[in-house]
């Protein structure tokens, strides 16, 4: 079964504006296949996972174009950076749009690339795995609270979240019910590392590095200690942000900023870990059951992780021009996520709850002191129905997310 994808539409608008579409995002989330579902018949597809074909794009990348000439989409581009130049040249020399579609999958080494070799000539949208929109196949738009109507949709339960939490966001998972999570999970983590990990890090210890995997998905929704961190896992702090990096260039975790301004001198401006795939998250920390999860230590910060991300996903897939921060001070006064879009924050709290109160969202009204446009503000949580909380802040279910 295949999972239409909001990212389809914002493909054909760069198409029809640049030279060069490039998508991407981690390995397995539907790069290639989101370009075959629109790939035009003329237009031919070659993948860089092949060696051969591969070595002839880094030897000869002139004569590799001329062999699959444009339009072309070039799977796993990245692994062929002597491409660039070339790109750049055909597509000064064509003046045509959407000659050329890329998908790559470690962001690090291809934007550097792509920077260098094909500023304003190239669309870069990035795909993660299915959003709960997509997964239920309904209208994927920007989540902002001031957007939100209430419609007949059904409220989930404990049990569907964390069903939902638990079995992650990669399509094969879905598309195929009869996969083992336990056997998909253990054989991403295997490629994962043996090829992204050996090509964008010289990690000699590959168990360690299976350690810090396992150390990072614990903590999930908190904030980031190096220290922490290189002490469970028996490395430097310097190699803590060198992997980091590595899962962030990867598209496995992304950072939230902490927001701070000249008038919020005591704002902690240590940034939040999360993970983008929770099932990817639930099998590194061990969870394998809905039950344990739901009941467990961890819940709370997995319900979390899970919101912000399809928060972030549904802008991210929409192409939307927003920036994410969280908002923590030294007094412990927090805002979970804000939502920066068109010179408005929108304030967004998390709780794993079904009876959500003013008092929840209390530290929403810190926005007005910090001098900046103060947006609509939801809590989404467990409650059945969308529904005000007062006058400024939504009573968002968890299931209006997609």
């Amino acid at each position: 079964m295949y999972y239409s994808r909001t990212l389809a539409e914002q493909i054909v608008k760069a198409s029809n504006t640049f030279p060069v579409a490039l998508i991407t995002g981690p390995r397995q989330v539907g790069k290639t296949t989101v370009f075959e579902k629109i790939r035009e018949p003329q237009r031919s597809y070659v993948t860089l996972d092949d060696p051969q074909i591969r070595a002839l794009a880094q030897t000869d990348p002139m004569l590799f174009l001329q062999t699959y000439e444009p339009p072309v989409l070039i799977d796993e581009v990245q692994y062929a950076p002597q491409l660039f130049p070339y790109i750049k040249m055909l597509a000064d020399k064509q003046q045509q749009n959407g000659q050329f579609w890329l998908t790559g999958s470690q962001q690090f080494l291809l934007m550097k690339n792509v920077s260098e070799s094909l500023a304003g000539r190239v669309a870069i949208l990035e795909l993660q795995g299915l959003s709960q929109a997509e997964k239920n196949q309904t209208e994927g738009l920007p989540f902002l609270p001031d957007t939100l109507k209430p419609n007949n949709r059904k409220p989930y339960s404990i049990k569907k979240i964390y069903e939902t939490i638990i079995k992650g966001s990669f399509p094969k998972l879905h598309a195929d019910r009869s996969v083992s999570l336990t056997l998909f999970y253990s054989s991403y983590l295997k490629t994962y590392i043996e090829r992204d990990v050996r090509a964008l890090a010289q990690v000699a210890d590959e168990r360690a590095f299976l350690l810090f995997l396992k150390v990072a998905a614990a903590r999930t929704a908190q904030l980031l200690n190096y220290a922490d961190m290189a002490k469970d896992v028996g490395v430097s702090e310097a190699t803590i942000k060198s992997w980091l990096s590595v899962l962030h260039s990867s598209g496995l975790i992304f950072l939230l900023q902490p927001y701070h301004n000249n008038i919020t001198a005591r704002a902690i401006k240590t940034p939040k870990l999360y993970f983008f795939d929770t099932g990817l998250c639930a099998h590194l920390c061990g969870w394998s059951t809905v039950e344990t999860l739901s009941s467990g230590a961890m819940s709370g910060a997995f319900f979390e992780t899970y919101v912000v991300s399809e928060i972030i996903k549904s802008h991210m897939h929409s192409s939307s021009n927003a920036q994410f921060y969280f908002y923590r001070d030294k007094e412990k006064n927090e805002i979970d996520l804000l939502i920066a879009r068109d010179g408005a924050f929108y304030p967004v709290e998390v709780k794993r709850s079904a009876s959500p109160k003013e008092d929840d969202v209390r530290h929403f009204r810190l926005l007005d002191k910090l001098g900046v446009e103060k947006g609509k503000g939801a809590v989404v949580c467990m409650y059945e129905n969308l529904l005000p909380l007062s006058r400024e802040v939504t009573i968002v279910p968890v299931g209006y997310l997609g």
